[in-house]
């Protein structure tokens, strides 16, 4: 009985005709796809990219940080030709399969990658992080189809949660192995590689209830004018109407500048443990599957918190707390200090991610909100250009100095703060409300 029950309120969140296993297949490539993010961006590959491929040279992290801005740069400009064509033909599912299919490729292909293969790694790093941004616009634009307008949130919420799942499951297999081989005298040389090749296997395997199970509902639409020009001339809609939201404007311009900091912390939290607190490949991976858990109790805990005290306080305090975590990972000494500091970021990435899309959500009016959460998209993938490349250039001039780097990170949490001070949300929801 009780089954029955909790079936029919899950369904109430879910579009008609959309059965729960469905919900589940969608949700299962966000678990699929995280351990790309983990593994390659966040604790492998990025440090043994700047110690082992570059071998430690002074533009090393800038290499680094520049092939990651390369990708990003290329997905904003040709997400809107891709979303478009896809809506035209109604073949989300189809360029979900091929894109998966290349990052799954570039991502195993990773492996070839030793000592001074710094174009080789270079190519694959931009390959198959494009291939990943824009699988995860399209799996994105499945939601609308699945979830009920009211219940969208907590929807994406069930992704998202399971995604960190996925993280947690590939960087565990990691680990596993990383252990192994280092017991058995193996080097970074050796086993990070195979690294690559457990991630993109799993990343394979997770994604398949998505192709089997989830249907595409979308029908095919005209498109005027061709799809290149109409993209673009969505783009520019959306823009106009964003200007006309003064509170929705502001709070994007905000996004930009604190999530570049969040960006920098995340793709180069492990280069910062290896290089300037002497973390092994072991170590790193251990740090960030507990700062993994330490994101999902931080998310859901201020999930609640911000619905007692408002988005906007909420998101301040998370920024604090990250200004705080950058302050400290540039005194730390300890490496018990670095552990605090990892943990903070951990909650503090949770829950400043929550707040943030939340704000945009009750800034954005109801039917404009897949709108207005692209530009949101735009503003993330931004920032992930702006912050790392900002500290890449930073440990170039200084020969490699990651402490002030990291210290210089805290300024786009500084300039966050202030546009965020500035926000009136009640202006910002009447406006919303009134469109």
């Amino acid at each position: 009985m009780s089954g029955d029950l909790n079936e029919t309120s899950l369904r109430k969140n879910l579009a008609p005709e959309v059965r729960p296993v469905e919900v589940f297949s969608w949700a299962m490539y966000d678990f699929a796809n995280s351990g790309y993010t983990t593994v390659i961006i966040t604790a492998v590959f990025n440090a043994y990219f700047v110690a082992v491929v570059a071998g430690n040279t002074p533009w090393a992290t800038f290499a680094w940080t520049a092939a990651l801005a390369v990708s990003y740069a290329l997905i904003m400009v040709t997400a809107p030709v891709i979303g478009a064509y896809a809506d035209l033909h109604a073949a989300k599912k189809r360029l979900l399969l091929f894109t998966t299919a290349g990052c799954v490729v570039f991502t195993a292909g990773l492996a070839l990658v030793g000592r001074g293969d710094l174009a080789l790694g270079i190519a694959l790093v931009i390959l198959s992080n494009f291939f990943f941004g824009t699988g995860e616009n399209l799996i994105a634009a499945f939601l609308p189809e699945i979830a009920r307008g009211e219940a969208m949130g907590r929807v994406s919420g069930w992704g998202w949660s399971l995604g960190y799942c996925g993280g947690l499951v590939t960087l565990g297999a990691c680990l596993a192995y990383v252990t192994y081989a280092q017991a058995q005298g193996a080097t970074a040389t050796e086993f990070v590689p195979v690294t690559m090749l457990i991630t993109a296997v799993l990343f394979a395997v997770a994604s398949l209830p998505t192709f089997v199970i989830l249907r595409e509902r979308a029908q095919p639409v005209a498109v005027p004018g061709g799809i290149v020009r109409s993209a673009f001339a969505r783009v520019a809609e959306t823009l106009g109407h964003a200007r006309r939201f003064v509170d929705l404007w502001r709070f994007l311009f905000c996004v930009v500048f604190y999530q570049a900091g969040i960006q920098t912390v995340v793709t180069l939290a492990a280069v910062y443990a290896q290089e300037v607190m002497g973390f092994t490949t072991r170590d790193t991976i251990t740090l960030i599957l507990v700062v993994n858990v330490t994101a999902a109790a931080g998310a859901f805990a201020f999930g609640h918190v911000q619905d007692r005290i408002g988005h906007v306080r909420t998101l301040v305090i998370t920024l604090i707390g990250w200004l705080i975590a950058v302050v400290l990972a540039w005194k730390a000494e300890s490496t018990t200090m670095f552990w605090v500091v990892a943990n903070l970021v951990g909650i503090c990435l949770g829950s400043s991610q929550s707040a943030g899309r939340a704000l945009v959500g009750y800034l954005s009016p109801p039917a404009r909100t897949a709108e207005f959460f692209g530009l949101w998209g735009l503003a993330v993938k931004l920032s992930a250009i702006l912050g790392p490349v900002t500290y890449g250039l930073i440990t170039w001039i200084t020969l490699g100095n990651h402490r002030f780097a990291m210290l210089l990170t805290g300024g786009f949490f500084v300039i966050g703060i202030s546009i965020l001070a500035g926000l009136n949300v009640a202006r910002g929801r009447k406006a919303a409300l009134e469109e």
